[in-house]
């Protein structure tokens, strides 16, 4: 590239400015594009790179340039040099660089960095050149921030001491209802004696064990001292610190650290819950595998190397505000192309258009005429405007299109029947695509773009034409889907860009247009003002939809609305549901509002996450609230947060910030945030999101890779054995062949040493050939056993499944473990199972197996001789508990333990909804703890047969489980059953009394790709069985009729379980 020499340059020009001058600096971009930039001498190179940046955007080819802080400055120095810039810090009058020309270059990356990004390449099933080969200036600037913040997170870790390393790796896990209420469950307090359990004692590779009395506020600093006393009394052991050992859970990577008592950690908890004494084994911190401190040397390349990133604001660029523009929104419908249509016939097709906010419209919707389509073909050319001004467009405003086919007949389940000109006609969906209205940097689109169509998918439960909860990501596979290319007005003058006011802006602007609507709230009578109140709270606590509210009652509520700031702020989203998100001054007062809004607790902040709350100060918000959640709680509502990322509009986001900065301070919220990204890599429209975040995370934890690739090798081995096995039919030769492949020594590599997927704190050491097996479905399930790598732990056991999609048994599952923590919160523990499940790719992932325990069916079966009558023999369930627990005091423990999780089940697979109960999804551990297990059809999907519900039943209450509460006992009155329906009625309240939680969990996965949670629409069987429109009493009554229906049509289950149990042999 040459350069022509500025006349105003000589050889001692350096020498003859002020250090407070100007100069024009000639740029030579790796793009091939000269940008010349006028700045200060006493600019440093790091500014004057960041001010490159924005000017590039206005330059041709700006799409293939990544974030600035990949790229070097390299000058030709006085002595006629070229050298490379190191410290950017250093100011252009101190570098001098000849003729003012600086050279942009792509850092050179060493053999190291083209191996790390190998591997990350293969680990997250995406080769990072693509992301490159998006030539997107978003997607480059995304990398830029989130490569800055994992370099930071692991330099931070890497200063840290040794414990806080630890706490990273292997956080500990507390018992949550302990430290909130400082009140332990009742369940551990049966066990204590004088406020003292035991504890056992083993040491690593030793058979050493000793058993020791501890009190409530021993902490493990002072318990490892009596270990170690103990240990040289009876041993003779000397110079024993305790700084050198460390107290770890028996069988897991679970380490017991820190100043809280034993009491407090969750594993201590629940041992004592089962009436089992905790197992502790003390280790040497020098067998604990925590990550490297690094040496001064590492940290100053660190330092070095760090990423810097260009996000600040262009500064040169005019621009003028959107609230000031009060022109019709209009853009153009260009052209289609690679119309997917039946080319044998003649088809007219048009497309609508129309402006949504968080899945309400804003205006009515707009059309193009009909054209015929020409080999896939049609060309329009039409200008279309919405009756609204840019002025009140939102800045999360979204544009939804979709292409039609009309015809005079109906053409399937999408068709929608219109009248046009008093002719009925039939349209029918074809393509549809959302875009959002102002780009990532918050201006106002303009010139022309392709965007390209989705499909609808065949199980969409949509009534509308259009998709506004839909992604605003055009489709990837550009070369086989639907193009179509629209053109955004351009408004005067066409030399400013027109962008969305600032926050300040929009609270100047709020304030200036609001000081009559403060005049008119502070008129009328106080006590009618607190008696609305009251009443607005007690409606909000119930949970009543403001959607059913008359239009006078929500502005009614919008204008008492710094009343509300004050006395219950709790009701946020309810006031937000009032806002017009179409009127600017409205938009801006509910922006302003949420700024100074008091921090909410953040399961309320959590409502604000799902598709109906788009506004982006909103969201930020709510993630801000979210800052309080513990490590326990955010694990917990992990999955909603990683499906709400899909309603988010940029890539740039609060959410994608705050999930990755925990996950970078947490390595096991780390594991499953990476687990539940790469799950959905194949999902093309989250495919570009979910892998740039995933990158993110495995440069800032780049010690976990080596577990997650182990993990994944695993994975792909057990994938290819189910591919194997299922070409064989035969049972036991499946089997034969199984065991025999599991010992080939690509397996044995494979499966020894990994951390497991659905637990990372569990480690397998090997695989233990033997005991693993072809379990009996259509899919081939494999059920396999692993050797602890803990000497003293138990094997490890897990089911692998390839062909089944556990991501609705993922959400059913959390459901239930979230209603457990609701329940015990208010002292009600009902022994609940959720057991582990995880998806690890598209249809694949594991499920926990929990031991010792047998389906219904198989129960019956046993007892009831296989006959068509043994699933109404009412004995059978007791019996079988009789067998395994011969003493009177156990076998009244597990009738105890059946009781309360029986309630438990009863109430969660009503409230969820969870369909296709029978005999061989629900199990009876030999402690009587009841369980369900498959959840594939939830929130009322009954199935049917020849048009007929098969489940008549709100929940399953049969005879044989009334027998075993009612502890044999045949009276129907008997006080076993009343406290059993009185479990049952607290358990329900309580979720009712959080039923605003619950609801905004299932609504934060709408729309993400689960078949049954589709649209709005299936939240209102949640709606129907949480009755929140009803007073607490009038809702006992309706759960109470509820109940008596379970009951009284009880036999209806046991015949559908009778045919079932003839249907299959159920015994594996």
């Amino acid at each position: 590239m040459m350069v022509c020499e500025n006349p105003a340059f000589h050889f001692d020009f350096w020498n003859d400015i002020n250090h407070d001058s100007v100069v024009e600096v000639t740029c030579l971009m790796p793009n091939s594009i000269s940008i010349p930039l006028t700045v200060s001498t006493s600019t440093s190179l790091h500014e004057l790179k960041e001010e490159l940046w924005e000017e590039a955007v206005k330059y041709p080819l700006h799409g293939m340039l990544h974030d600035s802080s990949s790229y070097s400055i390299s000058y030709v120095n006085a002595m006629a040099q070229r050298e490379m810039l190191v410290d950017e810090n250093k100011r252009l009058c101190d570098v001098r660089p000849f003729l003012a020309v600086l050279n942009i270059v792509e850092r050179q990356e060493d053999k190291a960095d083209n191996v790390l990004n190998a591997q990350i390449s293969n680990l997250i099933g995406k080769g990072l050149m693509e992301f490159d080969s998006l030539k997107s200036s978003e997607v480059n600037q995304f990398r830029g921030k989130m490569k800055a913040l994992a370099d930071q997170m692991q330099a931070n870790r890497r200063r840290q001491s040794w414990l806080e390393r630890l706490l990273y790796q292997f956080a500990p896990r507390l018992a949550a209802s302990t430290l909130s209420s400082n009140v332990l469950p009742t369940t551990v307090t049966r066990r204590l004696r004088d406020d003292n359990f035991s504890v056992v004692i083993k040491f690593d590779n030793t058979e050493t064990t000793f058993t020791f009395n501890v009190g409530l506020t021993t902490t493990p600093d002072q318990l490892m001292l009596q270990i170690l006393n103990k240990r040289a009394m009876t041993l003779k052991t000397r110079n024993e610190k305790c700084s050198d050992f460390t107290l770890k859970v028996c069988g897991r990577e679970e380490f017991i650290v820190g100043q809280h008592p034993l009491i407090d950690f969750a594993y201590i908890q629940d041992s004592l819950s089962q009436d089992l004494n905790p197992i502790l084994i003390a280790v040497s911190k020098f067998n604990v595998p925590v990550p490297e401190e690094l040496n001064k040397d590492q940290i100053d390349y660190i330092e070095q190397n760090k990423t810097r990133t260009t996000l600040t604001l262009r500064k040169k660029t005019k621009h003028k505000l959107s609230f000031d523009i009060d022109e019709q929104f209009k853009f153009k419908v260009n052209y289609i192309s690679k119309l997917n249509c039946d080319e044998t016939r003649t088809v007219e097709v048009g497309i609508e258009a129309a402006l949504f906010h968080g899945g309400k419209a804003l205006c009515e919707c707009v059309r193009t005429s009909e054209k015929i389509v020409n080999n896939g073909d049609c060309t329009w050319d039409e200008e279309l405007a919405f009756d609204m001004s840019i002025a009140d467009i939102p800045r999360m405003a979204r544009l939804c299109l979709v292409v039609y086919e009309v015809s005079k007949t109906s053409k399937g389940l999408r068709t929608r029947r219109i009248k046009e000109s008093k002719q009925e006609m039939f349209v029918t969906p074809m393509d549809w695509v959302n875009t959002t209205v102002y780009d990532f940097k918050n201006q106002l689109k303009s010139g022309s773009i392709t965007l390209y169509m989705w499909t609808y998918a065949d199980d969409l439960q949509n009534e509308d034409l259009l998709h506004p909860l839909g992604t605003v990501v055009s489709n990837p596979n550009v070369e086989q889907t639907t193009a179509l290319t629209i053109t955004f007005h351009s408004y005067q003058p066409a030399e400013h860009v027109i962008v969305y006011p600032s926050l300040d802006k929009l609270r100047e602007y709020a304030d200036k247009k609001g000081k009559e609507d403060l005049k008119d709230q502070a008129v009328g009578d106080s006590q009618s003002l607190k008696t609305y109140l009251d009443q607005i709270k007690t409606m909000a606590e119930r949970g009543e939809p403001l959607d059913e509210m008359h239009e006078q009652d929500r502005k009614k509520l919008w204008r008492h609305r710094y009343h509300i700031l004050q006395s219950v702020p709790g009701l946020l989203a309810k006031l937000l549901d009032c806002v017009e998100w179409g009127i600017r001054w409205e938009v801006a007062e509910a922006t302003s509002l949420v700024s100074r809004w008091p921090l909410l607790g953040p399961q309320q902040a959590l409502e604000l996450l799902d598709y109906a709350y788009a506004d982006q100060v909103v969201r930020s918000f709510a993630v801000k609230c979210l800052q309080k959640l513990s490590d326990e709680d955010l694990s917990l509502f992990l999955l909603q947060l990683v499906q709400a990322l899909k309603h988010e509009s940029y890539l740039c986001c609060d959410l994608v910030e705050f999930l990755l900065t925990r996950a970078l301070q947490n390595q096991k919220i780390g594991h499953y945030l990476f687990w539940h990204l790469r799950s959905e890599m194949q999902v093309a429209s989250v495919s570009v999101r979910f892998g740039l975040m995933l990158e993110a995370y495995c440069r800032g934890s780049i010690e976990h890779m080596k577990t997650l690739i182990k993990q994944m090798d695993f994975l792909e081995k057990l994938k290819k054995t189910t591919d194997l096995v299922r070409q064989r039919r035969d049972k036991e030769k499946a089997r034969s062949f199984l065991q025999e492949y599991f010992q080939e020594g690509h397996c044995i590599e494979a499966m020894s040493s990994v951390h497991s997927p659905l637990d990372p704190s569990y480690k397998c050491k090997r695989i233990r050939t033997e005991k693993c097996r072809v379990m009996d479905s259509k899919m081939k399930p494999l059920w396999i056993v692993f050797e602890n790598v803990d000497s003293h732990g138990d094997d490890i056991y897990v089911i692998f499944k390839n062909g089944d999609d556990l991501r609705q048994d993922m959400l059913a599952l959390q459901m239930i473990r979230i209603m457990d923590k609701l329940w015990k919160n208010e002292g009600l523990d009902l022994r609940m199972n959720p057991y582990q499940c995880i998806s690890t790719d598209n249809r694949v992932g594991m499920i926990e197996v929990v031991l010792n325990a047998e389906t219904i069916a198989n129960i019956q079966k046993e007892k009831g001789m296989f006959s068509a009558t043994s699933a109404f023999k009412k004995g059978s369930l007791l019996a079988w508990l009789k067998d395994y627990n011969q003493t009177e005091q156990s076998l009244q423990k597990a009738i105890e333990e059946f009781t309360f999780s029986c309630a438990g089940y009863c109430v969660a697979t009503y409230v969820l909804g969870v369909a296709d109960r029978h005999s061989d999804n629900i199990m009876v551990k030999k402690t009587g703890q009841l369980f369900h297990i498959d959840f594939g059809h939830i929130l009322g999907h009954f199935k049917e047969k020849f048009g007929f519900r098969r489940e008549r039943v709100p929940f399953v209450l049969t005879h044989d489980f009334v027998h075993v509460i009612n502890k044999g006992q045949t009276r129907k009155e008997a006080l076993e059953f009343q406290m059993f329906q009185n479990y049952c009625e607290k358990a329900f309240l309580i979720l009712r009394r959080h039923g605003s939680l619950i609801l905004s969990l299932f609504a934060m996965m709408i729309s993400t790709g689960l078949p049954e949670l589709g649209s709005e629409k299936d939240l209102n069987y949640l709606r129907e069985t949480l009755v929140m429109d009803l007073s607490e009493n009038d809702a006992k009554l309706h759960f109470r009729s509820k109940f008596e229906e379970a009951l009284g049509n009880s036999w209806k289950t046991s015949l559908n379980w009778a045919s079932h149990n003839l249907a299959k042999n159920n015994k594996q």
